[in-house]
């Protein structure tokens, strides 16, 4: 009896672990994944610096992908970072995973060099690597504007374990020494969120221009005199050696909609509705945001904010000033009902159709306070981001079918990109007049759109320089030349799970994926220790494999190989070897499971010494 009790706590002790493998565990970590094999990287080597008189530029992300965006420039002992984004990642790919950060691999090796990190703006595929990468490269001085700082400061407040930001305030009128012949001073650029800025590092060999997020505000297709002001005099002051700008909408023709046409409409549609409004949109939209309040005061409605991400960016809005709204406009969702419906409107988050934002709630009945009804007119104030088209679907259904009218971009000028068209950025190019193009920000497509766009605004085509994440770009012989070195800085990206530090192997990833399409297969085994021989038949757990009570016959098939390979074992071993008697089940089971089904889940021997 006591053998039993014994065996069945190590096989509760077993399954407990093996459960903790399979699930997606919430324990914070970073990981970096290994490198394709088909794209094999050689990695700069660390003691590697630029020759002198030599600007060397490398995008660390965010040049493969949308989000991810960090790049470096470093001349002579100075090394300045602009930006450090995160992407967001779907789980089918990663599981498990919640963000992927660029590989700073190159910057912790160069950690003394590291003179600051310039950030452009406050949205997350710009700030949100910041808590994961700070304290790996010595966490240097943060050089922002205001409204991006408390952005900054209000997520370090997530991660209370790591160091003490030190951050800097600026304005886009300054300007300042980083070392011997390398300066730095800023632009306003026009972008959905206040504060957005350029950066422009002055260097013996010319300026490099960094963009940020940004389009052109315009009067169909005229850019507004304050446009024409700031490029006019980055493009002036002349000898601009690189122009490194976003290519989010390179391959869109034309000039984006404006975001005051935006206004306009959605002022329009918003007084001619009678009922309940619903809008959804991004929080972090913020000047979208604030007109939207603005609009609902002038027409006496009722502001409910839903979500915590937007109530966070209206809080900062507030708190900075470029909110200022009369006493009771803003309301809680608590208030709802004490007003007529006319008198309310509500901006929620989750009109990309997430699954526990506010929008999505209220489409499947789930909100705890507000229960769509017939009268009630839903805004989505957002574009679709690629991969979200079901769910935004889903989303769309359920609101119809809860009685709302759905409006959307599609149907009304109600959204417009925060990214520059093609006739915006060839404007652009032709004003700042740089003598080298490195299209940054987007998919390897998007950076090749961006190219034919500079080579159309004048600037030759050998001249745009198309990189790849980790491509160090070298600028020299006075700044007439370039090269791209054959080594790379970076080898992989990093993968986070959740809030905090350590690292995960790549096979935790590929465990993952494998226990999501293929399952496991656990067997269980009670074993004389001295003898060898099997105290009872194996018992065999499978989850996400095949049904067990459907799947006799190949039950009975993998009981007899385990005990034909552990029989077998004990009479070539004494004592057994239970770690090689282990390894030497899973290989003959896992066979025979893809012999049978086509599938390779994981296969778990256990093996209980009684």
């Amino acid at each position: 009896m006591a053998v039993k009790k014994s065996a069945a706590k190590k096989v509760a002790k077993t399954v407990k672990s093996t459960k903790k493998v399979a699930s997606s565990t919430k324990k914070a970590t970073t990981k970096k994944s290994a490198p394709k094999k088909t794209n094999k990287r050689r990695v700069v080597k660390m003691d590697s610096a630029p020759k002198e008189n030599v600007v060397r530029v490398i995008p660390l992300g965010g040049v493969e992908q949308v989000g991810q965006n960090m790049t470096m420039i470093e001349y002579g002992d100075s090394i300045c970072i602009v930006d450090i984004g995160f992407q967001f990642t779907d789980v089918e790919s990663n599981p498990g995973v919640d963000y992927i950060i660029p590989d700073t691999t190159y910057l912790e090796a160069r950690k003394k060099k590291i003179k600051g990190v310039f950030i452009t703006h406050g949205h997350l595929d710009h700030i949100g690597g910041i808590p994961y990468v700070l304290p790996k490269i010595g966490n240097p001085a943060i050089y922002t504007r205001r409204l991006t700082g408390v952005y900054i400061k209000k997520r370090q407040e997530e991660f209370p374990h790591v160091p003490t930001i030190n951050l800097k305030e600026i304005e886009t009128n300054s300007r300042f020494k980083i070392a011997d012949n390398f300066y730095v001073r800023f632009f306003n650029v026009t972008h959905t969120i206040p504060d957005s800025m350029g950066v422009i590092f002055e260097t013996p060999l010319g300026n490099v221009v960094f963009t940020g997020d940004l389009k052109v505000d315009h009067n169909d297709g005229i850019p507004l005199e304050s446009e024409q002001k700031v490029f006019g005099e980055v493009g002036r002051k002349g000898n601009n050696l690189a122009l490194l700008a976003d290519s989010t909408n390179a391959d869109v023709p034309g000039f984006s909609l404006s975001e005051r046409a935006v206004h306009v409409n959605i002022e329009k549609i918003l007084g001619g509705i009678k009922g309940r409004i619903i809008m959804g949109t991004f929080a972090s939209l913020l000047e979208r945001m604030i007109f939207v309040i603005q609009i609902a005061e002038k027409l006496g409605r009722k502001v409910v904010i839903d979500g915590r991400s937007m109530v966070t960016a209206i809080g900062i809005a507030q708190e900075l000033g470029f909110l200022k709204t009369k006493k009771g406009t803003l309301i809680s969702v608590d208030e709802i009902e004490d007003y007529p419906d006319d008198k309310i409107l509500v901006l929620a988050t989750g009109a990309q159709g997430d699954k526990y934002a506010a929008l999505m709630r209220m489409a499947t009945g789930q909100h705890r306070k507000i229960k769509l009804r017939k009268g009630d007119t839903v805004i989505l104030s957002s574009s679709v981001i690629p991969g979200n088209e079901k769910s935004v679907q889903k989303l769309k259904d359920g609101l119809a079918r809860n009685g709302a009218s759905v409006l959307h971009y599609r149907v009304l000028d109600v959204h417009a990109s925060g990214h520059a068209n093609q006739d915006e950025l060839k404007w652009i190019h032709e004003q700042i007049k740089p003598r080298f193009l490195i299209p940054v920000h987007g998919n390897h497509q998007f950076l090749r759109s961006h190219q034919e766009v500079g080579v159309s605004a004048g600037i030759p085509e050998e001249n745009v320089i198309v990189p790849d994440n980790g491509s160090i770009i070298e600028f020299y012989d006075g700044g007439k030349k370039y090269r791209v070195l054959k080594d790379k800085a970076v080898s992989s990206a990093i993968m986070v799970d959740a809030l905090g530090t350590g690292a995960v192997q790549d096979v935790v990833i590929k465990d993952r994926q494998q226990l999501a399409q293929e399952g496991i297969f656990v067997i269980i085994t009670a074993v004389d220790a001295k003898t060898g021989k099997i105290r009872k038949s194996p018992d065999i757990i499978s989850r996400g494999f095949v049904y067990l009570k459907e799947s006799q016959d190949l039950l009975k098939t993998a009981r007899s190989i385990t005990r034909k390979t552990i029989e077998e074992s004990a009479k070539k071993m004494n004592p057994l070897n239970f770690d090689h008697l282990k390894s030497d089940i899973k290989e003959k089971v896992g066979r025979l499971l893809k012999q049978k089904t086509a599938k390779r889940p994981i296969v778990l021997p256990v093996i209980i010494e009684v």
